[in-house]
């Protein structure tokens, strides 16, 4: 089979370890034409006002020298002029549209809204989510522990996570509701792991997609660096330096959101949540409870999951090859024999079953919450709970009903004026309001 353009990138990136995004020198390195620089500045200008050329540069994430030459030839055609010089040249002066150039930003308005940094390419784009994959071996046993620290776990259960993440291809975690599968997951993104580069906006048939997202991206900061003090950028300030990172989708997941989402309004594309995931981990919680079946998600992943490579559609039709190197973690309370056929469930290459906890962790989850909360509780107090509300009632223990009956408790702490402290009428009130009875009459 040929390969596709996005995986001869990834053979072209493989030998390089770690990526930074140098700041151009050049329009012809920051992969931009003259037409979409000169749309930036005239843009920019236009909902800014006046604005010293040095700024305008920053803004669109460049050297100054790198627009210099669109500055001068907006400033021959009369559609940029200075209005202030401090006589260091168009670096300081200040720079305001023309009545002409005033009309012709409005031209470029109607064609798109993008404003702020210039767009990353896609091909530098693909280069760098390959340059910046997960390296082999990168989740040890004691990252992974770390990571875990505030979860009762097992070391064998650890051991069966462990390979699952250093694989970082796809996960399914299944059992019944309440054991913590969610937080399993939630908790993996304090794995320990070097910070990458996300593009503000990639460029790709001539249509710009919105990459960084500050809901789901997290920006590093960094010290003070020499070059940093003489305004000269540590790396292509069209990228933002992030966390890995860590995306949740639930029940509200349909088919649309996996592709390019246009946005009317600003007339440019909102990437879906698997490309702003790239580099990091994309859970999908609530397996199978999703506005679309589960063989309908997997049918669209298929090919991305063998192939590492996700298409993209724009509403012209035009589709685009993009990265597909984000983590799948699919979280489901439901039967795996009931989400889809042998075949389906191939493509999720690890299987974790996160079962109900064994009397010795149920009871290390109750000590640590009180804990936390801190309410003293001795042993008697959580031998009579095992007995009474487990052991007796043939109730099943879940990893979530010491947090949830111990706040039922201090909420009748609190509504009752009473002590802090657990009694055994205070846990016998909580389980009882906590639990539906079984045994009830309408009468």
């Amino acid at each position: 089979m040929e390969a596709t353009a996005v995986q001869r990138e990834y053979e072209a990136a493989k030998d390089v370890e770690n990526f930074i995004p140098n700041a151009p020198n050049s329009l012809e390195e920051a992969g931009l034409s003259e037409s979409h620089v000169e749309q930036l500045v005239l843009k920019n200008l236009y909902f800014r006002g006046e604005v010293v050329g040095r700024d305008v540069a920053k803004a669109l994430g460049l050297r100054f020298s790198v627009i210099e030459p669109i500055v001068d030839f907006l400033r021959r055609g009369r559609l940029v002029d200075i209005k202030r010089s401090s006589g260091y040249g168009t670096v300081s002066s200040s720079l305001v549209l023309s009545d002409e150039g005033r009309v012709r930003s409005k031209e470029y308005l109607e064609s798109n809204q993008l404003l702020g940094p210039a767009p990353v390419p896609l091909n530098q784009y693909v280069n760098a989510v390959r340059q910046q994959r997960i390296k082999t071996g990168w989740a040890t046993q004691p990252r992974l522990r770390d990571a875990l620290k505030d979860m009762v776990i097992s070391d064998d259960y650890l051991s069966k996570v462990g390979p699952a993440m250093n694989s970082f291809r796809s996960m399914l975690i299944y059992g019944k509701p309440g054991n913590g599968k969610t937080y399993l997951a939630q908790q993996l993104v304090h794995l320990e792991a070097d910070a990458i580069y996300i593009p503000y906006v990639v460029e790709a048939e001539g249509q710009f997609i919105k990459v960084y997202d500050s809901l789901y991206h997290t920006k590093v900061a960094e010290e003070p660096s020499v070059r940093q003090l003489t305004e000269e950028p540590a790396f292509d300030q069209r990228w933002a330096k992030c966390k890995r990172p860590f995306m949740t989708t639930g029940g509200e997941l349909t088919l649309d959101m996996l592709d390019l989402m246009y946005v009317p309004s600003a007339k440019i594309y909102d990437a879906p949540y698997q490309m702003k995931a790239n580099n990091g981990i994309y859970l999908i919680d609530d397996f199978g409870r999703q506005q679309i079946t589960p063989a309908e998600l997997l049918n669209r992943w298929i090919y991305p999951l063998d192939g590492a490579v996700d298409y993209l559609r724009f509403r012209t039709g035009t589709k685009i090859q993009v990265p597909f190197e984000c983590f799948l973690i699919f979280s489901s309370n439901l039967n795996p024999n009931d989400l889809g056929d042998e075949a389906f469930l191939r493509r999720l290459e690890y299987k974790l079953f996160m079962r109900n906890p064994p009397t010795n962790e149920f009871i290390e989850i109750f000590r640590n919450y009180c804990r936390d909360i801190s309410l003293e509780c001795n042993d008697d107090l959580i031998e009579y709970t095992v007995q009474k509300h487990y052991s007796d009632s043939g109730r099943k223990f879940r990893r979530c009903h010491p947090r949830d009956v111990l706040r039922i408790a201090l909420d009748l702490m609190n509504f009752k004026n009473l002590p802090h402290a657990l009694t055994k009428e205070l846990i016998d009130e909580a389980y009882e309001l906590k639990f539906v009875t079984e045994h009830y009459s309408d009468e």
